[in-house]
C-alpha cells in the first residue's frame, strides 16, 4: 500500500500541513513518512488500532514528541522547534489531567493565569467557558464531585479557554460508558460547530470517528492508509485493510476472466470494470453485509436475478436477532463464510440448514487486486 494517500487538490491553504513525516524509536518506525493537509475549522480523526501511530502524530503536531524527520507548518510557518506552550495549541487527554485541589473555576481559568491576563479578563473568559459546556452551577465544585462526564467538559473548556486556533484530543471519551459517550460525542460536535475550531481527534472507535469526523484518516503501521469522508471511506474503502478495519465486509477470492468478469467456485460473476484485470488474476471482491440479500431457494426462482446482480450458492449457518437488525451467517459450498444483514422489520424466515442464494449488485462490490493475509488480519484484529 502506498505510504501516503493524497486527496485532490485543495482549494484553499492549509492550516497544519504535515511534509514527510517520520518518529523512529531506534528501527522502528512509529510514523512512517506521513504527508497530510488539515484545514482550518475542520473537524478531523485519527482512526487506528494500537500502535497505529495516531497517538505519536498528535503528540509530535502538540511539541510534546520531536519529529526525527519532515515537517509540521501552520500558516506555512515552521512549528518543529516551537515549544508546545507557544504553539497555540489546546490539548484535552483521556486522563482528564484536572487539579484535585482546585475548583471547577479555578481550573478553567489555569491556562490564562499563567499567561498573565487580568483578573476581570479571565473572569469574563471563564464565564463564558462555564456556559459554554454547561457547568455555570457546579463552578465551585472540586474536581472529585463531578461525574466523569463532567470532568471531560472542564477539560475541554480548560484547553478552549485561551481560545487556541487548533485543538487537539487523544482519546477523551475513552474512560466513559457508552450512553455517557455518545452523549458527549454529540455535545462536541455541537461545540465544533459553533466555534468553528480546527478540531484534531485520535480515537480507536470507528463509530465515534464516523459519528465525529468531517474527515477521516486511518492509520496502520505508522502509515496513512484511508483518508477521506467517513462515508467515501466506507462506500469505496481504497483497499483491503481500510475495507476491513472500517465496518463489517465479506470477502470472496476469486479469478477474473476478463477486466469486468470472473468465476467464483465455478458460477461466473459480473465485477465492477476494472482496468489492467489478467485472465486467471486472483482478484478480492468486497461486498458489504448490509449491501447482500439472502433469499430461500424457493423464493429466489420466483425472483429472478435482475440485470447487473450476481448470485451464489450457500447454506445458513446461524440467524442472529440484534433488534432493529437481524444478520444471517452462511457458507458457500467452497467454504466462504458470509454475512447477510437486514432490517428486523424486513423480515429474514430463514433458519440453520437452509439452503439460500446470497445476491448483490454488482456496482455495490469492491475489487482490489493488491492485498496481503496480513492486512486483512491485522484489520480483524483491530476491532
Amino acid at each position: 500500500m502506498s505510504a501516503v494517500i493524497q486527496e485532490s487538490a485543495q482549494t484553499r491553504q492549509p492550516l497544519v500541513s504535515l511534509h514527510n513525516l517520520n518518529k523512529h524509536y531506534g528501527d522502528f518506525a512509529a510514523v512512517d513518512n506521513i504527508s497530510l493537509d488539515i484545514q482550518e475549522g475542520e473537524f478531523l480523526t485519527f482512526l487506528g488500532s494500537s500502535g497505529s501511530g495516531k497517538s505519536t502524530t498528535l503528540s509530535m503536531l502538540a511539541g510534546f514528541e520531536t519529529p526525527s524527520s519532515g515537517e509540521i507548518l501552520v500558516d506555512g510557518k515552521s512549528l518543529v522547534n516551537v515549544p508546545p506552550h507557544k504553539r497555540d495549541i489546546g490539548m484535552v487527554f483521556q486522563r482528564y489531567s484536572l487539579f484535585p485541589h482546585l475548583s471547577v473555576r479555578d481550573n478553567i481559568a489555569f491556562p490564562l493565569a499563567i499567561r498573565k491576563l487580568s483578573a476581570a479578563e479571565r473572569d469574563k473568559k471563564v464565564d463564558a467557558m462555564l456556559k459554554l459546556v454547561q457547568l455555570d452551577k457546579f463552578a465551585h465544585r472540586r474536581p472529585s464531585q463531578l461525574s466523569g462526564g463532567q470532568q471531560q467538559r472542564v477539560a475541554i473548556a480548560r484547553a478552549l479557554v485561551y481560545e487556541p486556533r487548533i485543538l487537539l484530543m487523544d482519546e477523551p471519551l475513552g474512560a466513559l460508558d457508552k450512553k455517557l459517550r455518545e452523549d458527549l460525542q454529540d455535545e462536541l460536535r455541537q461545540l465544533h460547530r459553533r466555534l468553528g475550531i480546527t478540531i484534531v481527534y485520535v480515537t480507536h472507535d470507528q463509530e465515534e470517528a464516523m459519528r465525529l469526523s468531517q474527515r477521516i484518516a486511518i492509520f496502520s503501521h505508522g502509515k496513512i492508509v484511508g483518508l477521506g469522508s467517513g462515508y467515501d471511506l466506507y462506500q469505496n474503502p481504497p483497499n483491503a485493510f481500510v475495507a476491513s478495519f472500517l465496518g463489517n465486509s465479506n470477502f470472496l477470492r476469486f479469478k477474473a476472466q476478463s477486466n469486468a468478469a470472473a468465476t467464483f467456485e465455478g458460477q461466473p460473476l459480473s465485477i465492477r470494470l476494472t482496468s489492467g484485470l489478467k485472465v486467471d488474476q486472483d482478484v478480492l471482491l468486497m461486498v458489504r453485509p448490509e449491501k447482500a440479500l439472502a433469499l430461500s431457494v424457493p423464493q429466489a426462482a420466483q425472483e429472478p436475478l435482475a440485470a447487473g446482480w450476481n448470485e451464489v450458492t450457500a447454506t445458513v449457518t446461524e440467524v442472529l436477532f440484534l433488534g432493529e437488525s437481524q444478520t444471517c451467517s452462511v457458507i458457500t459450498a467452497g467454504g466462504t463464510a458470509m454475512t447477510v444483514k437486514a432490517l428486523s422489520a424486513a423480515g429474514m424466515p430463514l433458519k440453520q440448514g437452509d439452503p439460500v442464494k446470497v445476491r448483490w449488485a454488482t456496482a455495490d462490490a469492491c475489487v482490489y487486486t493488491e492485498w496481503t493475509e496480513g492486512d486483512l488480519n491485522k484489520a480483524a484484529g483491530a476491532h
